[in-house]
């Protein structure tokens, strides 16, 4: 079986999978202060509970954006499972091209989702991926990782208005009975969500002028369904994007 694990700035998202099927996921919080031996400790207990060992692996791959954590759950992986990680960085196959004009700035987690678009979707496509950060990225028809578009997430966004409005209490992301909020919950609640929605359509609606009409828009991420209720920008939503495309580029690099 392959672990594929996700290193993402606030959370760390694991797949295991058998074949093409994944067969179990786990969304852990990232902590930054954790030792080697305390991701060890933990990836032993998510497997344990699939029932699943370090003898059943056959492979790890890993992608990160969290550098100085990368080397930490590097370690984990080869002191507790045995097995040296695949990490996706310079020199690794994905069998796209990346036109971005450093190929190296393009996070590891958005290059992941470019392979499994490819492989699964084809282009020409834009892909939302909904985290710390909300990333708009384009694959055009030939498969080829063209650019993108990088905005704060809605939950960095909502915790910027609580920390710097010293009236505004904090809220749920949730959705409020209306547009026009009749109290100063649900007037954050409208602004946050429909705002963010907006702010979606009008990105996906000037990629399209650059892709052409037959992009595609394919959302993955903690909050892809929330915002996809709330439009139909979005045609598919593909919650372990990022991990099925960590299985496919593993996959390539075993030839």
């Amino acid at each position: 079986m392959l672990l594929t694990i996700d290193i993402g700035n606030t959370n760390l998202t694991l797949g295991l999978y058998e074949g093409e099927t994944l067969k179990s996921h786990w969304r852990l919080a990232t902590d930054h202060k954790r030792m080697p031996d305390e991701y060890g400790l933990q990836l032993l207990g998510v497997l344990h509970q699939a029932g699943c060992d370090e003898e059943c692996l056959t492979g790890i791959c890993l992608a990160s954006v969290v550098p100085h954590l990368t080397r930490h759950v590097e370690q984990a992986c080869e002191q507790y499972l045995h097995i040296k990680p695949l990490v996706v960085d310079v020199g690794v196959k994905t069998g796209i091209r990346i036109l971005y004009k450093d190929p190296r700035a393009v996070g590891a987690d958005r290059v992941a989702d470019a392979v499994a678009v490819h492989k699964l979707y084809g282009g020409p496509a834009c892909v939302i991926d909904f985290g710390t950060a909300t990333t708009f990225n384009a694959i055009n028809a030939k498969g080829e990782y063209i650019g993108g578009a990088i905005t704060a997430g809605v939950n960095l966004a909502a915790g910027a208005l609580f920390e710097h409005a010293a009236k505004l209490p904090p809220v749920d992301l949730a959705r409020p009975p209306s547009v026009i909020g009749q109290n100063t919950v649900h007037a954050m609640q409208s602004g946050l969500l429909f705002g963010y929605v907006s702010m979606v359509e009008g990105m996906v609606s000037r990629f399209r002028v650059e892709l052409g009409d037959e992009m595609k828009v394919i959302a993955t991420g903690g909050l892809a369904k929330s915002i996809a209720k709330e439009t139909d920008s979005i045609d598919i939503i593909s919650q372990w994007l990022t991990l099925d495309g960590l299985r496919i580029i593993w996959e390539m690099n075993q030839v």
